[in-house]
């Protein structure tokens, strides 16, 4: 497996990827699936520090994707950022999104970050341990804020501090 930056010809793979989660699961609070303008966009906007990482396997296939995004919009959150990852369902089990979550921590080091964050949906237990496996902290819980599938949703909020 590589870990590389995403360019705007990932486009199309990275929406079958995100567009499955929106249409059922709790993954993302996203309830309409991204258009490939859409996603073109959002990619282009992730460059630089705020990244979009590819994981691909040796094939060039790619198995999923991570990201760094801005965690505020007020300039005091500048140097916090919230990651996402997303692993293909046909590659989960096999230790991508760790591979990729390490590689979006790494990447926010390099970058000069403080603090990443990671908002969970409550009941999305294997994003939840994913990240405290790879060093995140629970630091609190928003009640009943999604709602999606016809659920309120709580989410849990989690946090490393990058020395």
């Amino acid at each position: 497996m590589r870990i590389r930056p995403a360019v705007v010809t990932d486009a199309e793979a990275v929406l079958e990827i995100y567009n499955a989660e929106v249409l059922g699961s709790i993954a993302t609070f996203d309830l309409v699936p991204r258009s490939i303008e859409e996603q073109r966009a959002w990619i282009t906007d992730r460059s630089g520090a705020h990244a979009v990482l590819i994981c691909e396997d040796e094939d060039g296939v790619i198995c999923g994707f991570g990201a760094l995004s801005p965690y505020r919009d007020r300039s005091g959150y500048s140097t916090t950022v919230e990651d996402s990852v997303y692993v293909h369902a046909e590659h989960r089990g096999k230790g991508l999104g760790r591979l990729i979550l390490d590689a979006v921590v790494e990447t926010a080091r390099a970058h000069g970050f403080h603090a990443v964050m990671a908002k969970i949906a409550g009941g999305h237990q294997v994003s939840i341990d994913l990240h405290l496996a790879a060093g995140f902290d629970i630091v609190g819980r928003e009640r009943e804020v999604g709602r999606k599938f016809g659920k309120w949703l709580d989410v849990v909020l989690m946090e490393q501090l990058l020395p």
